[in-house]
């Protein structure tokens, strides 16, 4: 029976309750992952009932698979229940991020429909796998927490799940399907293909200008195994349905029972078809008109119909804001806005750290959370529970956020660097709060090491002809000494007006110098200690070096800025540069999220320099060439500069063939030592085969650990860290 072939088709058909995909291990579908942050898409087909069908429906359902297992817990027994409404809502989103699909109410149904059969094909896989012997039969000890799929699943849910599983009302139904699967009348032998894809295999062997066949046929067909041959009974039911398809009129079919369920002799259930599988309906099957697949022509002049609304939808939302931006200027903070003051945090901006508890509890990030009357985020009120948060640090890469920008498409905690985003209150945590877990230990162990208490620690000596890193070594040792030890903690350091151009405070975590200790990727807060280091230690006092070498804030322009709010990236690119009076060289530390590269800028000679230790081209960012190109522009014409005709239009762009590095971890240190080199050579023009003094194909590590040397014995000397 269909219900028989369909629980058949389901058990196979989830990705991951193959036992020949489980041994290759876990599929979360990187290649799709890879492809949307390169910001390619995969076309996808409907045929005329509305299923998908085409090259790429199998991988879109192994998406949905593993979308279903990041958001779906596995304690979710009713797909129905509005809690999860959100996550089926973020599945949807991340699927529009990948994948050409109409944003529908029809397409959502199919596709979240089609996440419902894939989480229940994902519970029934833990449970065959898990919970139960060979011969089926539910095992009475308490099944290992399956550490493989860790990051679907967490220790709590695993065991909610045992147990809604060990439930005997679950068991006897369970029971009682397993005994109608285990042995259907009329098998399917389709495997995975479905019968939507099944229907478009046929017409297109067959090359019929047909856009659908009839529920039997495809029955049948579904039945047919591998040496082509029909079994009799099944044979016996299709000549039935023929017989019955000429004395059965269309209306009576749809109204009453179809003809394949009368030669089957069984009910017609609502909702569906018997015989053409996941989302056909007898709606879409009977009333709507039969149509092919759009043309390339059709599905371009309709593409740039939907451009051409969506782009009349963002003027009218810039205008919007704009209005509303100015109305909000000229009126006190409602008290509907006002109501984001939170009692639970001090009032005003303080310094955080930023936690996740899905998939796993886990501490993400830092950054400082403002809370503050009226504070609105993106000129909205913020939502229920959240407070507004700037992300400075990112301590997980692949952390989502809680709630994704739909204004900049930002879904990635590490796409969100120097911006602000929704925070939940409970995952939020104030500095105090942490310093005040565990306060009495540690105010015991400092208390007990204040009598043996010295300036610096002695290092043992080092062997003859070694480098060692004895500055590293003191300072991880006054590390573990202090407070800095206990998770959470931070040091405050003031950077002064005539760095960035504004006064302000970097926060430095215990995490920024584990990174420095165990020389793994470095965050903002590093990198701008170490603009400080080089102000303190070469510019300051120096007429000739602080008038010629600025920097640019790494938090106020970066990536993620220049797409969500680029007018005030080039406002602040612009102030920058109107504040110098000669020829100055800005040094700017460029944050992608996961790479840094470094521009140095002449904005009077309007030529910018291109520091990329992975031999990469400045074309490959196109949003960061044109705020410099638009911001070096509008300073010219602020300085009423007068430009030749044939450089108006053109700003100097220079790759340095500077020395690149052979990991993924070291471009944090190559920066760095960057802008000490250009600082030491005191040269505004920087050679394109960069200088003669420091000219080498790689780094080598010694050069690497000098400069972690220099960072560290700045934190020890500014006593940023004591016991």
């Amino acid at each position: 029976m269909a219900s028989d072939q369909e629980n058949s088709q389901d058990a196979n058909a989830p990705d991951d309750t193959s036992e020949k995909e489980i041994t290759r291990g876990i599929t979360i579908m990187k290649s799709i992952i890879r492809d949307r942050d390169k910001a390619v898409t995969y076309n996808v087909n409907w045929n005329a009932d509305n299923q998908l069908i085409g090259s790429n429906a199998a991988k879109l359902a192994s998406y949905i698979g593993t979308l279903v297992r990041m958001h779906i817990p596995i304690t979710a027994t009713r797909w129905s229940n509005k809690e999860l409404g959100s996550a089926k809502d973020k599945i949807w989103t991340e699927i529009l991020r990948s994948f050409n699909i109409e944003d529908t109410t029809i397409r959502k149904k199919y596709i979240l429909q089609l996440a419902g059969k894939r989480h229940r094909g994902w519970r029934t896989f833990l449970t065959n796998k898990y919970l139960t012997d060979k011969e089926n039969f539910f095992v009475e000890y308490d099944p290992e927490y399956p550490v493989k799929y860790a990051i679907f699943i967490t220790e709590e849910e695993w065991v909610a799940f045992v147990d809604q599983r060990r439930d005997e009302n679950f068991k006897k139904v369970s029971a009682t399907n397993r005994e109608r699967a285990s042995n259907p009348t009329y098998a399917y032998k389709k495997g995975r293909l479905g019968y939507a894809r099944l229907e478009e295999k046929i017409l297109d062997e067959t090359k019929s200008d047909a856009t659908s066949l009839p529920p039997h046929v495809l029955w049948k067909e579904a039945r047919v195994g591998k040496d082509g041959t029909v079994r009799d009974d099944v044979q016996h039911i299709y000549d039935e349905c023929e017989t019955l398809s000429q004395s059965i009129s269309t209306a009576e079919d749809q109204e009453n029972r179809s003809v394949l369920s009368r030669a089957l002799n069984v009910p017609e259930y609502p909702g569906r078809v018997r015989g053409k599988g996941h989302g056909c309906t007898p709606t879409s099957l009977y009333k709507n008109p039969r149509r092919r697949n759009p043309s390339n022509q059709e599905v371009m002049e309709t593409l740039q119909a939907l451009q051409a609304q969506v782009l009349q939808l963002q003027k009218d939302n810039e205008r919007y804001r704009c209005m509303e931006k100015c109305s909000s200027q000229l009126k006190e903070t409602s008290e509907k806005a006002s109501i984001n003051c939170q009692n639970k945090f001090p009032e005003g901006i303080s310094s955080c750290q930023l936690y996740l508890s899905s998939p796993t509890y886990r501490l993400v990030g830092k950054g400082k959370v403002h809370n503050t009357s009226g504070d609105l985020l993106h000129h909205r009120p913020l939502p229920d529970g959240h407070l507004k948060v700037s992300v400075d640090v990112v301590l997980d890469k692949d952390a989502l956020l809680p709630i994704p920008d739909i204004v900049s498409e930002t879904t990635l905690l590490r796409d969100a660097i120097g911006s602000f985003v929704a925070w939940p209150l409970d995952l939020i945590f104030i500095d105090d709060e942490v310093f005040a877990q565990g306060s009495q230990q540690l105010s015991q162990k400092i208390g007990s090491r204040q009598k043996n208490k010295r300036d610096l620690p002695v290092t043992s000596l080092p062997k003859k002809g070694a480098f060692v890193p004895r500055y590293q070594i003191s300072l991880e040792t006054l590390v573990d000494s202090s407070d800095m030890a206990t998770a959470g903690a931070i040091r405050l350091l003031d950077m002064e007006e005539d760095i960035f151009g504004y006064s302000c405070t970097e926060t430095i975590g215990k995490e920024d110098l584990e990174h420095i200790f165990r020389h793994q990727e470095l965050g903002v807060g590093v990198i701008h200690t170490y603009i400080r280091f080089l102000y303190d230690n070469f510019m300051r006092g120096n007429d000739q070096l602080s008038n010629r070498f600025r920097f640019v804030s790494s938090s106020l322009v970066n990536k993620a800025l220049i797409c969500r709010e680029p007018d005030s990236c080039r406002e602040y690119l612009v102030k920058r540069f109107m504040a110098s009076s000669t020829n100055n060289l800005y040094l700017w530390p460029y944050n992608l999220g996961c790479h840094w590269l470094l521009l140095a800028i002449d904005p009077l000679k309007e030529v910018v320099y291109f520091l990329n230790s992975i031999d990469g081209e400045w074309t490959n960012y196109p949003d960061m060439k044109q705020l410099v190109d638009t911001s070096i522009k509008v300073f010219r014409s602020q300085r009423q500069a007068r430009v030749p005709r044939t450089k108006s239009s053109n700003i100097t762009w220079i790759k340095v063939q500077c020395p690149l590095q052979r990991n993924g971890i070291d471009c944090g240190y190559f920066v760095m030592r960057f802008m000490r080199e250009i600082i030491n050579m005191n040269q505004i023009e920087i050679p394109i085969t960069y200088f003669d003094e420091y000219k080498c194909a790689h780094y080598t590590r010694l050069q690497l650990e000098q400069i972690k040397e220099e960072l560290c014995q700045y934190f020890i000397e500014k006593r940023l860290i004591s016991i």
